[in-house]
């Protein structure tokens, strides 16, 4: 037999299930359950036989016992054919048990290496199983008192959840922005690339432009230069002129007097 995995949570012994196929009325039960011994172990000792109690203690024993199986299940697993079930146990706790609980609870916290601190798989499940077996000891000695802690479990347990879930989806938002920026940066590279060519293109042609009006200005001063220089000769020449003409006319109206 290959038992289930070890856990804080206190189970009976293991019976084995076998299905009864005699039966074929209605309201046959469809498993039977036999204590038998699971092969590969030793003999499983029997239960301490119950007082004879009263119907409604028996009813309210009943009632406790559907309760804890409504909150933790039976553990069920084959082997060659033959299904095995484990439920969970309905003796009552001591103190001795809870202190023992505590120091099991440490044995495997440092047995199993959790983390003290931080997100922790490990130390979340053990600290869950120690929970269910606080719920178990609860509720044998209070069902109402256990179906309320069942309830905050069960409000952690969701809480916990969208937590996770929350931080997946940031953790998915936060890869595909990096993503996003990767190409986004590659993008602006050649956005600044293709800037880059466009200014030093600019550039280039600034400075032609600039050559080419320097070139204007210095053609232009040289052609003002010669202009001027042009001027000034004819305005020289027409002073000569006008004085020998001046001349003339004297020496021509100075003899009539």
């Amino acid at each position: 037999m290959i038992p289930p995995n070890a856990s804080l949570v206190k189970y009976d012994n293991p019976v084995l299930v076998s299905r009864n196929t005699d039966k074929k009325t209605p309201r046959a039960r469809a498993l039977k359950v036999s204590p038998t011994t699971p092969p590969g172990t030793g003999p499983v000792p029997n239960p301490p036989a119950k007082s004879k109690v009263s119907g409604l203690d028996a009813k309210s024993a009943q009632q406790t016992d559907e309760i804890l199986n409504s909150i933790l299940p039976p553990r069920e697993w084959t082997e060659n054919g033959q299904l095995w079930v484990q439920q969970v146990s309905s003796t009552p706790a001591t103190r001795l048990d809870v202190v023992n609980l505590q120091e099991e609870l440490d044995r495997r916290l440092q047995q199993r290496q959790a983390r003290e601190t931080g997100i922790c798989p490990v130390r979340r499940e053990l600290y869950s199983q120690c929970f269910d077996e606080l719920i178990r000891q609860v509720t044998i000695n209070c069902a109402e008192r256990g179906l309320l802690l069942l309830r905050v479990r069960d409000e952690i347990r969701m809480t916990i959840a969208a937590y996770q879930t929350l931080y997946e989806s940031s953790v998915a938002f936060g890869m595909r922005k990096a993503l996003q920026a990767e190409q986004g940066k590659a993008d602006m590279e050649k956005r600044i690339s293709d800037l880059e060519d466009d200014k030093r293109k600019l550039e280039k042609d600034v400075n032609e432009l600039k050559a080419k009006c320097e070139q204007i200005e210095n053609r232009a001063k040289e052609q003002r230069q010669v202009e001027e220089k042009k001027h000034t000769e004819e305005i020289q020449f027409l002073k000569r002129t006008n004085q020998q003409l001046k001349t003339q006319l004297e020496g021509i109206i100075a003899p009539k007097k």
